[in-house]
């Protein structure tokens, strides 16, 4: 995981997560090939918008 100019993590290189409330639109992340919003107070994802307790199941 490292720091990058857009979004708030990089991880292995390739994914962009921002982090979020559920109002988070993808205007931060367009243009970002791999980009994915990790939204809190949403029970299901969208396109790239995923629900941020699922990443509790990678834990």
């Amino acid at each position: 995981m490292s720091y990058t100019p857009r979004g708030d993590f990089l991880v292995d290189g390739t994914y962009t997560f921002e982090i979020g409330g559920k109002d988070k639109n993808m205007r931060q992340i367009e243009g970002i090939p791999g980009a994915f919003i990790a939204a809190d107070d949403i029970e299901y994802g969208y396109i790239n918008k995923i629900p941020l307790w699922l990443f509790g199941f990678l834990y």
